[in-house]
């Protein structure tokens, strides 16, 4: 164990500091603080000598240095152990620094703003702290460093029981969790200041999550598996997210919710619900009202949808709730703003799974997709595929009528919202829909014409008067023959294909109403 005599303490998040120190000091620690911490500290009427004292070097260049000092970095890091490093630091006039607490500048936070000016970023790379976390976690045999406010009750317990020292193995976690926190921070630098180079993708990739919890297992039971948060993403993400009822979330779970939130948030405009089932969405729906969205969500494909996880993207009132209640629906886990009182109660008070339904909150802001500064990671064997999320600023700028027939009354309406749900349909992917609802999905097919069968399949007779998207281009006429003699009106694709003429020919053919995107939106 290691006994604490002197703590030097400079954190930009506040909370829960002065409790911290007065514990330190109560057990009779000398505290060393700098600037605003040293001013808190004080207020909450503690003795605190100033670094700059201590070290008999004045703060300078705005504060950028003030604790990269001999006096400090020596105090830290000389082993007790060995003599000479001992007698070296005496020399010198070096006293032990035996704690540090320090937290950084919130500079991925900065970053994460849209329109963050480049000036504004670089002041917030903090180099003091890194440097002193360093050096503390480095000489964690002597020295106990804390970087997370929510450590500092642990550490205060352990040397109220053991009189004023901490345990080793307690200084090792703290020490891998200051690396890992400086780690991840020259990470996030690394990453914005290659972004200044005007690439696409940077030279050197950086991923760091942090554990948010472990689950019981992977896809499957034998396979190991937890959840871990990325930083630096501004817009409603589960990482950030709160599961507010329900049994744990399982990894299959955090897929489908994922999904489900991903899909909800292109639909900003208005009230829109969908239902994920294997990664999938099997229904959704555009409506006036939440409830009339998640009605025709559910709708779309109820033998799938059964046992499904429903995305939201307006807060869940009651109305909404008992629609999702009704005793012939099961539902897994929903993700949606906000659940109102209502909502919440009549969700889970659901007779049969209501105390189990999983539910989660992301709170109302930052629901637009938008333009997305983050980037997808897939893993492959021996490498990562990284790349930016598939966003579309003007996704309509390429829109164009190639039939002689163009769309009609709202037609061009479903087509759009369509065309938007096909993007979150594993490729080969089509999506048949009608008046703001999907009514069938073909996903995941090696030929497009299956997939088309299969999504005609799944709707029946209501395919009369429907319209189809694709998320890539028809290779053959096949796909629109088949959705034509199953009553398609209208069809959106990207168009492209060597055989673009004959497919639209065959539209012409059929009297189908056909438009063009340029956009591609594979999801394999």
């Amino acid at each position: 164990m290691s006994k604490i005599g002197r703590a030097l303490i400079s954190v930009h998040d506040k909370s829960g500091v002065v409790e911290f120190a007065a514990g330190l000091a109560g057990r009779g620690v000398e505290l060393l603080s700098t600037g605003g911490t040293a001013r808190v500290l004080r207020e909450g009427g503690l003795d605190v000598r100033e670094v700059s004292d201590w070290t008999s070097f004045p703060e300078m260049l705005d504060g950028r240095v003030k604790t990269l000092h001999p006096r400090v970095h020596g105090g830290l890091l000389f082993r007790r152990d060995l003599a000479r490093h001992v007698e070296e630091a005496a020399a010198q006039g070096i006293e032990p620094i035996d704690l540090v607490a320090v937290n950084l500048y919130p500079f991925e936070g900065t970053v994460a703003r849209p329109g963050v000016e480049v000036e504004e970023a670089v002041e917030q790379i903090d180099i003091g702290g890194p440097s002193m976390l360093r050096s503390a976690a480095k000489n964690w045999a002597s020295v106990t460093v804390v970087v997370d406010p929510a450590d500092y009750a642990l550490v205060l317990d352990e040397i109220a029981a053991h009189d004023g020292e901490t345990y080793s193995e307690t200084r090792l976690r703290l020490a891998r969790k200051a690396f890992s926190l400086t780690c991840g921070y020259d990470a996030a630098i690394a990453n914005f200041l290659g972004s200044l180079e005007g690439a696409p993708m940077p030279r050197v990739f950086h991923l760091q999550g942090r554990l948010l919890f472990p689950l019981r297992y992977g896809e499957n039971p034998h396979q190991e598996a937890a959840f871990y948060g990325v930083s630096g993403v501004s817009e409603a993400n589960l990482a950030e997210g709160e599961q507010v009822h329900g049994k744990e979330l399982s990894y299959n779970n955090i897929l489908d919710l994922a999904s489900a939130l991903e899909l909800v948030k292109d639909f900003p405009e208005g009230p829109c619900a969908c239902v994920i089932k294997h990664n999938n969405p099997c229904g959704a729906g555009v409506a006036e009202e939440l409830a009339e969205a998640f009605e025709k969500a559910y709708a779309g494909d109820p033998q799938s949808a059964f046992g499904g996880v429903v995305g939201l993207n307006r807060p869940v009132d009651g109305r909404t709730a008992r629609r999702m209640t009704e005793p012939d629906r099961f539902i897994e886990a929903v993700v949606a703003p906000e659940f109102d009182r209502e909502g919440f109660d009549v969700l889970t008070r659901r007779p049969r799974w209501g105390k189990n339904v999983r539910l989660v909150r992301l709170g109302s802001s930052g629901w637009s997709s938008g333009v997305a500064r983050f980037r997808e990671v897939r893993w492959v064997v021996g490498g990562v595929l990284v790349q930016s999320p598939d966003r579309c600023v003007d996704e309509w700028a390429g829109l164009k009528v190639v039939t002689r027939r163009a769309p009609e009354g709202r037609e061009l309406e479903d087509l759009k919202f369509a065309q938007r749900v096909c993007k979150h349909v594993k490729s080969n992917a089509i999506v048949l829909a009608k008046d703001g609802a999907v009514i069938g999905v073909g996903a995941g097919q090696m030929s497009r014409v299956d997939s088309v069968v299969l999504a005609v399949g799944k709707a029946g007779a209501r395919t009369r008067g429907a319209v189809m998207a694709s998320d890539a281009f028809f290779p053959f006429p096949d796909g629109v023959e088949r959705a034509a003699e199953s009553g398609v009106r209208a069809v959106i694709q990207p168009g492209g294909s060597l055989r673009d003429g004959e497919v639209i020919e065959a539209c012409d053919r059929l009297d189908l109403a056909m438009v063009t995107t340029g956009i591609r939106h594979f999801r394999h």
